[in-house]
C-alpha cells in the first residue's frame, strides 16, 4: 500500500512536503534535483511518477509569461531563474539603464533628481564611485552568482588598520586622526588589564583557579600586558618611527590614557569592523558594482523593454495586466500575462494604483526606508596612499560626513575616487537638501581637517541622495520590530497572481544577496503553482 502511495505522489504534493521542513529555499532545490529548473526534467526520479511527454514540453517551454517590473537585481535575476525553466518573460524598466540601486557613477553619467537638478559625471576614464552597494560578504549569495555568470571579483578591504578614526568635541584627542590599530590596540590593552585585575573573589564562584590563570594568560596575550598584567603598549598600536635596517628597532609613540580614549569615544566604533555582515575582506567586482546588472542583462537579449514607467498593475482571474508609459513619448502602452513579478521600490510602489487588497495597501505604505547618501571625490593624486600609507578602507568620523571609503583597486596608479562621505539618517536628509555645491564644500571642508591634501589636489564630484532618487526615494527598507512583526508577513504573500520581490523582501535590506534570495523565493512560488495547475489539468484528462 506505502509503495502505491509513493508512486501516485505528485511533484506539487512532493514540493509542498518539502517546503514544510526547509521554506522555499528548500524547495528551489528539489525543483533542481527534478529538473524543474534550469536543465530539462529528469528521465526518472525515483519513488516518483515518470514524467509525461507534457511535462517536457512544460519545463523548457511552458507557454507561461512572466512581466518584471524592473531591471535591477531582484527583477533580472527572476527572469534569469525563470528563463531556464523555459518561461516567457518579460521586463519593463522605468530607467534607460538596469542595475536599480546597483549603480555605478563613471564619466558622462546624467542623473536628474526629483527636484529637478540635474547632474553629469565628470570623472576621468577608468575612475568611477559605487553609489548604492560597493561591497559582497564572502558568504553571501551574490557571491555564487558571480561565479555563475563569469563575473571577475576583487579584494574589497574593508577594515584597514591603517585608515584612521578622528572625532570633534570629544575630549583630549578631539580633532586628531588616528591610525584605527592604535585605538584597537590601547583599548584591548586597558580593557584587559582591568580583567586580568578584576575582583579575583567574583571569579572564584564560577571558575576554578586554573581556570583563572587560563583566562589571565588569555587576556595577557589579548591585550600584549607585562608580567604584572599592566597594559604599557606595544607594538600592535604602531610607531612613532618605523623599524628598519642596521640599528633601527623603530620608535614606540607614546600611549594614551585609558581615560582620554573613553572621552574620545573612539573605541565605540570598533564593533563595526566585525560584525557577521561586515568582514574585514570582502569583495567587489573589477571594474565596479555595474558588472553584476551587465551580466544578467546579457542574459536576457531582447527581454527588457526601458523607459517604461508603470501607471497601473492589474489582475483578473485569468492573468495580469501592467499599464506603463513610455520615457520617449509620453505614450500609453499595456503588457499582459499570467503572472507578475513586482520588484519596484516600496516608497514608489506606495503611488502606483494596483490591485493589491487593504491589508498589502497598507504594509506597502506603512515602510520606510533609510536614508543615505555618497560623494564620490575625484583627486589628481592618490595621496592617501603616498603620504599617508592607506590603500584601502574606511576612515571612521563623528562628523557630518561619517566616514571616507579609499578605493580597493588600481593601487598605485595616479588618479582615484574617494567617497568623501556616506551618511545616514538625519544627516543625509540635510546633505541631500543642499545644493551640488554645498555637497561638495562641506565634503571637501570635513574631509579636509584629515587630509589636508584635498584642497591641492581635488578635481571634480557626484554626489548622491537616495531620497532624491526617481524610482527609488530612499535607500532600502528599514524595518522596525513592529514592523516584522505586522506587515512584512503581509509583503512576503502573494497578491493572486502578483508577486513581490527586492532585497525588502528579506532579511538582508540593503545587499543584493537579499535581491538575489527573494527573487529566487517568487520564482519558486510562481513555479509551484504552475505545477499545481498543471497536476489539475492532467486530473482532470485522466
Amino acid at each position: 500500500m506505502r509503495e502505491k502511495q509513493e508512486k501516485s505522489m505528485t511533484r506539487r504534493d512532493f514540493l509542498d512536503q518539502v517546503g514544510k521542513v526547509g521554506g522555499a529555499v528548500a524547495v528551489w532545490g528539489a525543483m533542481e534535483s527534478l529538473g524543474l529548473v534550469g536543465s530539462p526534467l529528469l528521465a526518472s526520479a525515483k519513488g516518483f511518477e515518470a514524467p509525461k511527454k507534457s511535462d517536457l514540453v512544460m519545463a523548457n517551454k511552458n507557454g507561461k509569461k512572466i512581466i518584471i517590473l524592473g531591471a535591477g537585481i531582484a527583477g533580472m535575476a527572476a527572469a534569469y531563474e525563470l528563463g531556464k525553466a523555459g518561461y516567457n518573460c518579460h521586463i519593463l524598466e522605468a530607467r534607460d539603464r538596469t542595475g536599480g540601486r546597483n549603480w555605478t557613477i563613471r564619466g558622462g553619467t546624467e542623473e536628474t533628481e526629483i527636484n529637478g537638478v540635474k547632474q553629469v559625471a565628470k570623472f576621468d576614464k577608468g575612475q568611477y564611485m559605487n553609489a548604492g552597494p560597493a561591497r559582497i560578504p564572502q558568504h553571501h549569495v551574490t557571491i555564487d552568482y558571480c561565479r555563475e555568470l563569469g563575473v571577475e571579483l576583487e579584494v574589497f578591504c574593508n577594515v584597514n588598520e591603517f585608515s584612521y578614526y578622528y572625532q570633534e568635541n570629544a575630549g583630549p584627542l578631539s580633532g586628531k586622526k588616528i591610525r584605527k590599530g592604535t585605538v584597537k590596540a590601547d583599548t584591548r590593552g586597558y580593557v584587559s588589564e582591568l580583567l586580568a585585575k578584576a575582583n579575583q573573589s567574583a571569579l572564584d564562584s564560577s571558575l576554578t583557579k586554573e581556570d583563572i590563570e587560563r583566562l589571565k594568560n588569555y587576556l595577557k596575550g589579548e591585550g600584549d600586558l607585562s608580567s604584572d598584567y599592566t597594559y604599557k603598549g606595544s607594538s600592535r598600536r604602531g610607531y612613532k618611527e618605523l623599524p628598519g635596517g642596521a640599528h633601527k628597532p623603530g620608535t614606540l609613540d607614546q600611549i594614551y590614557s585609558f581615560t582620554e580614549l573613553l572621552q574620545s569615544g573612539m573605541m565605540n566604533s570598533i564593533s563595526g569592523d566585525y560584525s557577521f555582515q561586515q568582514q574585514p575582506m570582502m569583495f567587489q567586482p573589477v571594474g565596479g558594482m555595474d558588472q553584476i546588472p551587465k551580466a544578467l542583462e546579457r542574459k536576457l537579449p531582447g527581454k527588457i523593454t526601458f523607459g517604461a514607467e508603470v501607471q497601473e498593475i492589474r489582475q483578473s482571474a485569468d492573468g495580469v495586466r501592467i499599464a506603463y508609459k513610455t520615457k520617449a513619448n509620453g505614450r500609453a502602452k499595456e503588457i499582459t500575462g499570467d503572472y507578475c513579478i513586482c520588484t519596484i521600490p516600496l516608497p514608489v510602489l506606495k503611488n502606483i494604483p494596483a490591485d493589491f487588497d487593504s491589508q498589502m495597501k497598507n504594509a506597502i505604505k506603512s515602510i520606510n526606508y533609510a536614508t543615505t547618501g555618497k560623494i564620490g571625490l575625484q583627486f589628481k593624486n592618490r595621496f592617501w596612499e603616498n603620504e599617508d600609507r592607506i590603500l584601502g578602507g574606511i576612515t571612521t568620523t563623528n562628523m557630518d560626513i561619517s566616514q571616507i571609503w579609499y578605493p580597493s583597486s588600481d593601487f598605485l596608479s595616479q588618479k582615484g575616487v574617494l567617497i568623501g562621505y556616506y551618511n545616514f539618517g538625519q544627516n543625509a536628509v540635510e546633505y541631500g537638501n543642499l545644493s551640488l555645491a554645498q555637497r561638495q564644500a562641506k565634503a571637501l571642508a570635513q574631509g579636509g581637517k584629515i587630509h589636508p591634501q584635498y584642497a591641492k589636489e581635488f578635481e571634480t564630484s557626484f554626489s548622491v541622495a537616495w531620497h532624491k532618487i526617481k524610482f527609488n526615494e530612499g535607500g532600502w527598507a528599514s524595518y522596525s520590530e513592529s514592523d516584522l512583526r505586522n506587515y512584512y508577513p503581509i509583503l512576503n504573500k502573494p497578491q493572486g497572481r502578483i508577486y513581490l520581490a527586492g532585497e525588502h523582501l528579506s532579511y538582508l535590506t540593503g545587499w543584493m544577496a537579499g535581491a538575489f534570495e527573494s527573487a529566487r523565493i517568487a520564482v519558486s512560488q510562481i513555479h509551484e503553482k504552475v505545477l499545481t495547475e498543471s497536476d489539475a489539468v492532467a486530473a482532470k484528462i485522466g
